[in-house]
């Protein structure tokens, strides 16, 4: 078979270029560390590589998106616990105040320390992050979130919280509303409320009562009116007559599944309302016992009644606290369950991705070395062959 100088010319720089765009490669891959440069590299692989990337990518961005959310609800922790030492110590001046030998001047001088602590609350409820983001503003979280004019306080926030995606399937609450926490606490005992008439004139007062038989509950509100101070009936919103009976104090007056209790003695012409329950807030709590130690209208029995039904109240926004700081709780434990499934989750497509992509630098060395030998045997091939002329047989 005859070669022509330029073919055998042609072929041999061919195969020199060849070698050296493998060399090439092979000094990239050692270069960049990665086997695959680009999809031309290997299609299928490139192809694994950037879907697993791709995971990789999102299950950052959900422990990214956890320690955020950590940090708030640590943050929002915290004051939860400093609002709940709030409520606690006027639950104690409650108590302190709940006393008939107390002067109107020492009830004063309560009412003037849970004046501070409204104060102090609505400052707690209106917490900011380092961001200065309110931590109870939910959706408006760059609003103040409440609002102090007096002893009401109102709310503005937003009605629902932020969720963020910590896994492939699962969100979670970022916070918690002020709504949820410090405005729509049920009142009274959860089921109803009690109260004392304004016009009452006798010493009697009525305690938050509870629910014996919860079937039996019929929801209305029903009047205990005492026709002499031994005598009383209970009447519905219809004026019927549901109970009736003879009193004295401390009976426990029981009728439609629940029951209370009367202390003193009331008036002929006294009454008393059981209402079901609606919601109150925390704030309103305090202002309503503030109320009723600066009064100077209120006989012993409503005074009574009022600083129960507070006190009652103060610990149905304690519970609320509890439960929210125990939902809190929950959700930090969920986070950190699911950083450490991400952690492994990140490990596992590390390694799957270096196995796809990454050089293995003994392999590679070796076949840089072997490539660059094979180019030096081609040139230097070349260069005998190129030297072999006919004309240097001819004499």
């Amino acid at each position: 078979m005859r070669i022509s100088t330029v073919g055998f010319q042609n072929d041999a720089v061919a195969q020199m270029q060849a070698l050296e765009a493998e060399i090439a490669q092979t000094q990239g891959e050692l270069s960049t560390g990665l086997q695959i440069q680009n999809a031309a590299d290997n299609p299928s692989g490139m192809a694994q590589v950037n879907e697993l990337n791709m995971e990789l990518s999102a299950s950052q961005q959900y422990v990214t998106n956890g320690n955020a959310a950590s940090a708030n609800m640590k943050l929002e922790e915290q004051s939860l616990t400093e609002a709940t030492n709030v409520l606690q110590s006027a639950q104690d001046l409650a108590v302190q105040a709940n006393n008939s030998s107390l002067s109107a001047a020492e009830r004063q001088n309560i009412a003037a320390q849970l004046q501070q602590q409204l104060q102090q609350l609505v400052g707690i409820a209106n917490s900011t992050d380092s961001n200065g983001n309110y931590l109870f503003g939910g959706y408006a979280a760059s609003a103040q979130p409440f609002a102090q004019s007096g002893n009401s306080v109102s709310y503005s926030g937003a009605d629902a919280v932020n969720q963020i995606q910590i896994s492939a399937n699962q969100r979670i609450s970022s916070g918690d509303t002020g709504a949820s926490v410090f405005m729509n606490i049920p009142a009274g005992n959860g089921t109803f409320t009690t109260a004392a008439a304004a016009g009452n004139t006798g010493s009697a007062s009525i305690d938050a009562g509870s629910v014996v038989d919860p079937a039996a509950w019929v929801p209305d509100t029903y009047s205990i009116s005492f026709t002499s101070p031994t005598q009383y009936q209970v009447t519905n919103s219809a004026d019927t007559v549901v109970a009736s009976g003879t009193f004295s104090s401390g009976s426990t007056i029981a009728f439609a599944g629940v029951q209370v209790t009367v202390n003193g003695t009331p008036a002929s012409g006294d009454s008393f309302t059981i209402a079901p329950a609606g919601t109150a807030s925390a704030f309103s709590t305090l202002s309503s016992l503030i109320s009723t130690l600066t009064s100077t209208t209120l006989n012993q029995g409503q005074i009574t009644t009022q600083i129960g039904a507070a006190l009652e109240q103060l610990g149905g926004a304690i519970t609320n606290m509890d439960n929210v700081q125990a939902s809190v709780g929950a959700r930090l434990d969920a986070i950190s369950s699911s950083q450490s499934t991400a952690q492994s989750e990140q490990t596992d497509l590390q390694s799957s991705i270096a196995q796809l992509a990454d050089v293995d630098y003994a392999a590679a060395t070796t076949q840089l070395n072997t490539e660059e030998v094979g180019l030096q045997a081609a040139q230097e091939s070349y260069a005998s062959l190129a030297k072999l002329s006919l004309f240097n047989y001819l004499s």
